[in-house]
């Protein structure tokens, strides 16, 4: 298998989303994705990046000192040398995290890494997609994100929540407004109202940096 890497970015920030908000956290954005989301902010890493090595990704993870590491993208596990890179990460002694779509299969991730693994909604655009079978994949220290469009979306991540019962697999149930589409307070009124055993979040990079690349 190979081990370079196409990346747009890496860089250090805070954590934005998930359950460890808030922690300084190196970020590796790879290049490249299958889905086109219609609210996707990442679209500058469709295409482009530079090549890496896995020694030269490790080095540059090492230079920021931080505990936490994201792979995010685009959809990291596109690249077939995501594999070695988060299996290298977690041998290094870091808490590695994936961001993916659930697009593509999530069974051969090493088993020490957080999944976040996104759901997509039918206000994404890209509901075919979902590749449901990863739900047996993920562990209890994973987690599941919906970002919702609309009351419509609502509704149908309960049903998926239910139908999974994923509070009872994973870490956290992670729902998320989508940004400028459906006002953050309307969700939570709905999260209360529902009585949802569910993690509500907002992205904390974009109040703090807007959609600004790298941060």
């Amino acid at each position: 298998m190979s081990k370079a890497l196409r990346i747009t970015e890496i860089f250090y920030s805070l954590q934005g989303e998930s359950n460890t908000v808030g922690h300084p956290t190196v970020f590796i954005r790879l290049t490249g994705c299958p889905l086109r989301c219609q609210y996707c902010d990442t679209a500058y890493a469709f295409t482009g990046g530079v090549i890496y090595d896995l020694e030269q990704v490790l080095k540059e993870v090492e230079s920021h000192s931080a505990s936490y590491v994201t792979v995010t993208g685009g959809e990291p596990l596109a690249q077939n040398a995501c594999l070695p890179l988060l299996t290298a990460l977690c041998d290094k002694g870091y808490k590695v995290s994936i961001e993916t779509s659930g697009a593509i299969d999530v069974e051969a991730v090493d088993s020490r890494v957080v999944k976040v693994m996104d759901l997509k909604t039918p206000g994404s655009g890209e509901l075919s997609k979902n590749l449901e079978s990863n739900i047996q994949h993920l562990s209890s220290h994973d987690q599941v994100k919906f970002v919702i469009c609309d009351r419509k979306d609502y509704e149908w991540s309960k049903d998926k929540v239910e139908e999974y019962k994923l509070q009872d697999k994973v870490a956290d149930v992670l729902f998320s407004p989508s940004n400028e589409q459906l006002p953050a307070k309307e969700l939570a009124e709905w999260i209360l109202a529902d009585h949802l055993k569910v993690r509500f979040q907002i992205q904390l990079h974009k109040y703090l940096w807007g959609n600004k690349p790298g941060f």
